[in-house]
């Protein structure tokens, strides 16, 4: 696929211009404090998975709702000291899958929480174990127009919430420096993590790459491909639900979460990538944290002639190295 996006000089001082709803903290401060709950933790059970150097849980965590969510946390075996943790979040249409598909971040010596996504994990991969009880909203069959024509009904906003309760319920987990916690995530994953930079003050570091929910009217101009284009194929049945559908994904919108931001941050976007659009990644990059006043250290890695999957093992190198630098380890 030829460069479709802004040119790459275009791109580093691209700052879009937002259409951020009046209520957008209003809405998520309400939505994660009725989320609430006393103990976040159901249930963290040992697992055997012929793995001699990692220790494994199956955990559930009540998130948005209440409801049980299912993780995978690991550590590497026999060490007691607490870890920094990497809260990881999956892509779309994945679940967790099983325990030994994710090692890197144990490997290299944290804690690691790899986060369900409720009611996905039929698309590819090895499933999933949570499903979504409140998914009776009007809209199409794929996650990304469930509830599109409201804020409240909408399948991300339960996503996100069960993605900041994550970060809490890690925080519980033995052998965890509740300090040093970073989001991970890639595509979709990756706009978990910057809602959850958004949402979590003291998140310690965030790593996107390729970034869902990022610039998305742009992305819906430029692209057909799924997840947006599931969107612009409901719209094309539904006329004249453009306004509603527009009101709620920009309570969902990436880059309004990234304004809020705190935590250093770390990004890679492949230039060629037609499923999320450069553009939505550089604009939640270039207006990074501009409303929290934090000034954190950033950096973004593109990739020129990549498309979806970005710089790869390439990157997740230059990862590995930023962040045991910003988290310590």
């Amino acid at each position: 696929m030829p460069a479709f996006d802004l040119p790459p000089d275009e791109l580093e001082r691209y700052r879009p211009e937002l259409q951020e709803p009046a209520d957008f903290d209003e809405f998520w401060h309400d939505t994660l404090k009725q989320a609430a709950q006393p103990e976040v933790l159901v249930s963290a059970r040992p697992v055997a998975t012929g793995l001699r150097l990692t220790e494994t849980w199956d955990v559930a965590f009540r998130g948005f709702g209440g409801d049980p969510v299912r993780a995978w946390f690991s550590r590497p075996a026999g060490v007691r000291e607490a870890l920094p943790a990497v809260v990881e979040y999956a892509g779309y249409g994945r679940g967790r899958g099983l325990p030994h598909e994710r090692l890197t971040w144990v490997n290299a010596g944290y804690a690691h929480l790899l986060m369900d996504n409720r009611g996905q994990g039929d698309q590819y991969g090895n499933g999933g174990a949570t499903p979504d009880p409140h998914a009776t909203a009007p809209g199409g069959p794929g996650p990304a127009v469930r509830g599109l024509l409201s804020p409240r009904d909408h399948h991300h906003r339960r996503l996100i919430t069960d993605a900041v309760r994550a970060v809490e319920a890690v925080r519980t987990l033995p052998g965890v420096d509740g300090t040093r916690i970073a989001a991970v995530g890639n595509s979709q994953g990756g706009g978990l993590a910057l809602a959850v930079a958004g949402l979590v003050p003291d998140l310690a570091a965030v790593l996107v790459t390729a970034p869902f929910l990022c610039g998305i009217r742009r992305a819906l101009d430029l692209t057909d491909a799924s997840p947006y284009g599931e969107i612009t194929a409901y719209l094309s049945v539904h006329r004249g639900t453009e306004r509603a559908a527009y009101d709620t994904l920009a309570h969902l919108e990436g880059i309004s979460f990234a304004r809020r931001a705190h935590a250093p941050a770390h990004f890679g976007i492949g230039l060629r990538d037609t499923v999320c659009p450069p553009s939505g990644a550089y604009g939640a990059f270039n207006r990074y944290a501009e409303l929290s006043g934090a000034g954190p250290r950033k950096e973004i890695h593109p990739y020129p002639f990549n498309g979806h999957e970005g710089g790869d093992a390439v990157h997740v190198r230059r990862q590995l190295d930023w962040a045991a630098e910003v988290l310590g380890l």
